[in-house]
């Protein structure tokens, strides 16, 4: 199995005790970076797999492969954590491996464990309250939507299929004993509640 684990801004007293938890108890850990490896280094060594910041497409599918090759084998063996800054599904390294490894190796499991990202943390440090909708943006084309306190999620899926959104996830009460996950639009119910989310792609 293969985890990706969140290590949060770069403070080693902002990783979360799953985090922690998980990097003890992996077989293998690798890592993206030097400061990656100094979060991890209390808890796990670390390998230091190379992902340069280049834009030749060749090379870089070559190096992700070469990656996904080596990441594959051991987690085959058993459980693998693949530590990096921030958290591993927002424009991170691992969203990238993941990929590789879903296309080339499917039978091997892969999971995350959320860290802080560099949203909430800025938020922290700089004393900024966001208290309505905003958006984060890194250039590219806005290609997901997260509707947040989702009461009415098949409403907001009617407006959100009007704006080019066609894939859809319903989740509530996110790691609670009542979670729920829906990945089907047709068995998305007509309520939800202050703690429920739809999730759209485009």
């Amino acid at each position: 199995m293969l985890i990706g684990v969140g290590l949060g801004p770069g403070d080693p007293q902002l990783l979360t005790l799953k985090a922690v938890d998980v990097l003890k108890n992996s077989d293998k850990v690798y890592v993206p970076g030097r400061l990656a490896k100094d979060l991890v280094a209390p808890y796990a060594d670390a390998e230091i797999l190379e992902f340069p910041m280049i834009r030749d497409i060749e090379v870089l599918n070559a190096l992700w492969k070469e990656n996904a090759d080596l990441v594959a084998e051991e987690s085959r063996k058993g459980t693998v954590a693949f530590g990096l800054i921030g958290d591993p599904n927002f424009f991170s390294t691992f969203s990238h491996l993941k990929k590789v490894m879903n296309r080339y190796y499917p039978d091997v499991e892969t999971a995350t464990v959320p860290g802080i990202s560099s949203i909430t943390s800025f938020a922290a440090r700089t004393d900024v309250a966001v208290e309505s909708s905003f958006e984060v943006s890194d250039g590219s084309e806005v290609g997901y939507k997260i509707h947040l306190k989702a009461t009415k999620p098949r409403k907001i899926i009617e407006q959100l299929e009007a704006e080019g959104y066609r894939e859809f996830i319903f989740a509530e009460r996110l790691f609670s004993d009542n979670e729920l996950i829906i990945s089907k639009k047709e068995d998305i119910p007509e309520k939800g509640n202050y703690f429920s989310i739809i999730y759209g792609k485009k």
